[in-house]
């Protein structure tokens, strides 16, 4: 079991020239995988419920929730689930599943908006399923509602409902949903690992997904990982599965159907959609109160915070001080975690939602955002070209597993780009600890211009013995001074890191663009370091 070795399938590959990212194929083994590292089994292991698409045997793609009592999931090897559970005769899965079946699962966890990915064969077992995994990997959080969930004591299930075409009563749950999740396929019968189905999720504010009529759906798909699965998988196979929830009732509408890409929409009425999937429902499935789960919105949580200012830190790069708007103090973060905030934005049809880590100190009484303005960017080129001193903006409490994970232990902080941003927060709160465990604080930048916040890591390493600097420039300037400005000419890649003799106790937390992570990790993993000494974080959709 390691680095996958074959990503992707032609269709994905097509779809991704399509889209104008050719690239990807040629890194992203570094963050697909054929097993799970320790921190994705233990948070498959924390989940009520997961979300899988298969096809039934009329090779229709569905995708339902299999939901077990609290620790029915189980990973007794870095290959393997365990689901101890059973599925409804009403799912239209359940032949497909209790006979064995390629699947696609979406691990998710909306309180905290984490989620993972994973293919491979589901096989009956005694007590309920196995999973034997073919690709797994992570996704970033973003268009994610977050959701608290809760069960209910007795699970009244209704009988299911079934049609070709969706009821008044779906569509209006449909018009109100601001999350979706698909399923999507893909068997070349070569044996590549990249065959078999996908899960996946899909957000967005209410009314995101377009009801043409009963039978006709348009789904915007948004800037993400730039993988190109699902658009891959119906570029080959436009067979679909989508599910819609009712959180507060446990209903299920799930719909099989056919789908088209359309890669130039116009007059769709959401600037963020670089593309449109529609779908023609073939056939629906209403299964009424079937989950024993329920989901409450946490829209308590989110406060009012006002600019207090707004600093230029290199080119492109802006830092934005937010405070109370109210005076309280604002809730508690940790060093390595993001903040989620909400824009109005004109001519969007509702709130617009990002996560940005957080750079500054916990300490301090304000959060700091580092944002790079990104030329497509639809809420980085609002927050730099019109949010200044005194804009609202709405936040949520901060959330993020990409923590320091030990007391004492060496620690790496390397990043690229804008992602130094948690690693700048990191570098503060290690540097007021009582102890002394080496830190190394590891950057790459093109250049001083794009070299933000520098001035600050200088004074917080400053005469600390524990804590060290090394910064490298891929294109310095002419009046970069090397030993001054910078350290070494060229990119923070794996060698750099290891050249840095940690030892062998060394955790080894990395930010930055998508290919750095994945270069990084994996010539990180070829030297032998142990994967859960390896922690990452990506800073926002693949550009």
């Amino acid at each position: 079991m390691g680095l996958a070795s074959n990503p992707f399938h032609d269709g994905e590959r097509q779809a991704q020239l399509r889209a104008g990212a050719p690239e990807v194929a040629s890194w992203a083994a570094g963050f697909i995988r054929g097993y799970m590292p320790q921190q994705h089994r233990d948070f498959y292991k924390s989940l009520p419920f997961l979300v899988v698409s298969a096809s039934d045997d009329q090779e229709r793609i569905w995708t339902t929730i299999v939901e077990g009592s609290d620790g029915f999931i189980r990973s007794p090897d870095r290959g393997t689930l365990i689901l101890e559970t059973d599925v409804d005769p009403s799912d239209p899965l359940a032949a497909t599943l209790n006979s064995g079946s390629n699947v696609g699962v979406l691990g998710i966890e909306l309180a905290t908006r984490r989620r993972n990915r994973l293919s491979g064969m589901i096989r009956p077992t005694a007590g309920g399923f196995a999973i034997d995994i073919r690709q797994t990997f992570g996704n970033c959080p973003q268009y994610i509602r977050e959701r608290e969930w809760h069960r209910v004591d007795s699970l009244r299930s209704k009988s299911a409902k079934t049609s070709d075409h969706l009821t008044s009563d779906q569509i209006a749950l449909i018009r109100h949903a601001d999350t979706l999740f698909i399923g999507s396929g893909y068997q070349a019968g070569d044996g590549q690992d990249s065959n078999g189905f996908d899960a996946s999720h899909r957000g967005g504010e209410p009314g995101f997904v377009q009801i043409i009529d009963g039978t006709h759906l348009r789904i915007p798909d948004y800037a993400g990982n730039n993988f190109f699965n699902t658009i891959g998988n119906l570029l080959r196979n436009p067979h679909v599965g989508l599910l819609f929830v009712d959180f507060e009732t446990g209903g299920m509408v799930q719909i099989s159907g056919l789908a088209t890409i359309d890669w130039d929409p116009h007059d769709v009425g959401d600037a963020g959609a670089r593309r449109m999937i529609d779908v023609t429902v073939k056939a629906v499935v209403d299964r009424p109160a079937a989950l024993s789960l329920r989901w409450e919105a946490d829209v308590s949580q989110a406060h009012e915070l006002v600019v207090a200012r707004k600093e230029v830190e290199a080119k492109d790069i802006a830092s934005f001080y937010l405070s109370p708007a109210g005076g309280a103090p604002l809730p508690v973060f940790e060093a390595g975690q993001h903040l989620p905030i909400e824009l109005d934005i004109p001519g969007q049809p509702g709130k617009v939602r990002r996560s940005y880590s957080l750079s500054g100190s916990p300490k301090e009484d304000t959060y700091r955002l580092s944002i790079k303005r990104e030329d497509r960017g639809l809420v980085s080129r609002f927050m730099h070209d019109v949010v200044g001193a005194g804009s609202p903006i709405r936040a949520r409490r901060p959330s993020g597993e990409f923590v320091v994970p030990c007391n004492q232990c060496p620690l790496v902080l390397a990043s690229a780009g804008v992602g130094l941003t948690p690693m700048v927060s990191m570098l503060h709160a290690v540097a007021v600890e009582c102890g002394k465990r080496p830190v190394w604080f590891v950057h790459g930048a093109r250049d001083s211009s794009h070299h933000a916040l520098r001035d600050e890591v200088d004074r917080i390493v400053g005469d600390r013995p524990n804590i060290s600097n090394h910064i490298l420039y891929s294109r310095p300037g002419a009046s970069d001074r090397i030993g001054t400005d910078y350290h070494k000419r060229g990119r923070v890649d794996a060698q750099t890191l290891l050249d840095l003799n940690t030892g062998p106790d060394t955790h080894y937390m990395l930010c930055g663009p998508a290919q750095f992570l994945a270069d990084v990790r994996s010539g990180l993993e070829d030297a032998e370091v142990p994967v859960d000494q390896i922690h990452f974080e990506t800073f926002g959709p693949v550009a």
